[in-house]
Parts: C-alpha cells; sequence; structure tokens
C-alpha cells in the first residue's frame, strides 16, 4: 500500500512544480503515531492566484497520474492557504507570510521532511 501512497505524493508535487510551486517539503509522518494523515506536503505559491492555479494542477495531476481527488478542498474563495485533503495526505499551498506564520514544517520537526528543489 504504501507504493500507492508515494505515486500520489509524487503526483502531488508534479502538480505543484508544474505551476511553479516554490519551497516543496514533504513531510512523511508515516513513522510517528496517532497522526491524522501519513504525508504533508506544503508548498507557497506567489500570489492568490497562482496559490489556487497550484491546487487546480494538483487536483488535474492527481486524477490523471493516480486515479484519485481529494476528499475535501479548503480555502479556494481567498486563496491565501488551501488545504487538499487526499485521506492519508494532506496538501497545503500557502502565500509566503502565512507559511510564515503557521511554519507547520517545524510542528511536525520529528517528521522525516525532505525539501524539494525549485524548478528555475
Amino acid at each position: 500500500m504504501k507504493k500507492k501512497k508515494n505515486e500520489l505524493v509524487e503526483a502531488i508535487v508534479e502538480g505543484l512544480q508544474d505551476k511553479k510551486g516554490r519551497d516543496i517539503v514533504v513531510a512523511d509522518l508515516t513513522e510517528i503515531p496517532d497522526t491524522i494523515c501519513q504525508y504533508f506536503v506544503i508548498c507557497t505559491g506567489g500570489s492568490p492566484l497562482q496559490v489556487a492555479a497550484l491546487a487546480h494542477s494538483v487536483g488535474d495531476t492527481c486524477r490523471e497520474k493516480a486515479a484519485t481527488k481529494p476528499i475535501a478542498v479548503s480555502g479556494l474563495g481567498n486563496a491565501v492557504w488551501v488545504a487538499m485533503d487526499f485521506a492519508d495526505v494532506i496538501v497545503h499551498i500557502f502565500l509566503p507570510e502565512l507559511r510564515s506564520f503557521y511554519d507547520i514544517e517545524h510542528l511536525w520537526a520529528d517528521a522525516d521532511l525532505q525539501s524539494i528543489p525549485n524548478l528555475d
């Protein structure tokens, strides 16, 4: 089953990179007991328009590459922080100031954090 989840994480990262998502971090929570999911994928967009485009790209790429779609998407209305729930993977797409403020990856400092290089 782990292969399916990694396939989903890879599709999410590809969707984010396709629309120039920045500072992507994958937090692997699989070794941490009692977490709400197995992975967080965190990304920064430069504007509300880009945050929305990143979310749409993730949805499209996951349908195409991993044959799945999010259970829920929250935050598209103002697009300053969009959360996409894929059950075992939760995607957070932030504007820079909100990402700094909430600092989600450091809340999970005991997780295995993988930084994905920016494509540019």
